[in-house]
């Protein structure tokens, strides 16, 4: 690479900075084909502490937002196009200035008429509108989520959106139901509590309701850990034990979570809340191996089954389907839509059921039809079918 080449560039970006002429910046055409990161764009942005470069990785299947000072960004394009890109684009309201390498990996400046004429208004950071805030949040910072003074870390963006995605549906969920202001919530698998200690940082300082929430984990260390940051948190209401989805003793029970469960431990969590007479129950499933393995459709689906990653998808849709199905023969009313995969598993389906009708004796007219599916892809049982008959 000639690096006075690339120093040229790097001060262009810096006059333009300087001079509030900067409009855009593009990384793109990948030196290594096989890299995942497919591009990389940058736009100003206003932050509490200034004005700043927000960088946008674009990759398959998602995209990460990293915010830098000006001085940051300099080092981060040059390490950009020295491993990772062949093409920097450059608009400004003086000029575009196109950086290219050739084969040899000779780079060359072209500089063009500007594109445009009028700069964008800096955009404002999106954080003031997350349901969760940064601020003195005790919880955040314990978990690693914010640094010692409250600023989301890089390596944390995309598990703070999650967190503020999850509580976007509950926000949702519970505006459109009838809870009492007291309320006992269990959230089955808690796992290190990330979304445990925000559900309750919700209920009690965003919705100001009376919460008693509960996080059950199996391992030991993590109900340790929680509990201390609880404490910590002055989150008087929360407490994580430690136990089995399927053998826990469970409080009176409002709304009941479980993310993630595996397999039949979703089945064993909504029988559960079912038992429990919760009024919501949100779950997300993970793995479909008891459905899968009994899966011999006797008609012409056997040709789509035959192929291993479409039977796999057809597993969930057999599986989360009834899990639906069996809830609304007991009374409620049932969603099912896409949330956001974690680093633990891909699953994005989280279904959402409201209680909407008291019953004690499920709908048959619902349980026929579940046999005619059950029929139809050689599926002999559903472990919650089998966990619903023991009511």
């Amino acid at each position: 690479m000639s690096t006075d080449t690339k120093k040229q560039f790097i001060s262009i970006l810096n006059d333009c900075l300087t001079n509030k002429t900067f409009v855009k910046l593009s990384l793109m055409n990948k030196r290594d084909k096989t890299n995942e990161l497919k591009i990389v764009s940058a736009k100003l942005i206003v932050v509490k502490d200034g004005v700043k470069l927000s960088f946008v990785y674009r990759y398959p299947t998602k995209d990460i937002t990293k915010n830098y000072s000006f001085a940051e960004s300099e080092k981060v394009i040059e390490n950009h196009l020295d491993t990772d890109f062949l093409q920097a684009d450059l608009f400004t309201l003086e000029a575009d200035y196109y950086l290219t390498f050739n084969h040899k990996n000779i780079v060359s400046i072209k500089k063009k008429e500007a594109s445009t004429k009028e700069i964008p208004q800096p955009a404002h950071d999106k954080e003031k509108n997350r349901l969760i805030a940064t601020a003195n949040n005790i919880y955040l910072r314990e978990l690693g989520v914010t640094t010692a003074d409250w600023q989301i870390k890089n390596s944390m963006q995309d598990k703070y959106r999650q967190i503020n995605k999850y509580i976007e549906i509950i926000d949702g969920v519970l505006r459109n139901t009838n809870l009492e202001n007291t309320l006992n919530v269990v959230d089955m698998g808690a796992g290190k509590g990330y979304l445990t200690f925000a559900l309750y940082d919700y209920l009690q300082n965003v919705l100001k309701k009376t919460a008693t929430v509960t996080g059950v984990e199996l391992r030991k260390e993590l109900v340790t850990d929680c509990n201390a940051i609880a404490q910590k948190s002055d989150f008087n209401n929360l407490n994580f034990i430690a136990g089995t989805i399927k053998e826990i003793e469970l409080p009176e029970t409002d709304m009941l979570i479980a993310l993630h469960a595996c397999d039949t431990a979703t089945d064993d969590a909504i029988f559960r809340g079912i038992n429990a007479e919760a009024k919501i129950i949100i779950c997300a499933p993970c793995c479909h191996k008891q459905v899968r393995k009994q899966m011999n459709p006797t008609d012409d689906l056997n040709l789509i089954s035959q192929f291993g990653i479409l039977k796999e998808r057809q597993a969930e849709l057999l599986t989360d389907g009834i899990r639906a199905l069996l809830l609304e023969t007991y009374g409620y009313k049932t969603k099912v839509f896409e949330f956001i995969a974690t680093e633990h598993t891909p699953k994005n389906v989280l279904i959402v059921a409201v209680k909407h009708k008291n019953t004690k004796t499920p709908d048959y007219k619902i349980l026929e039809k579940i046999e005619n599916i059950k029929k139809i892809h050689g599926i002999e049982y559903h472990y919650l079918e089998k966990l619903l008959a023991t009511k």
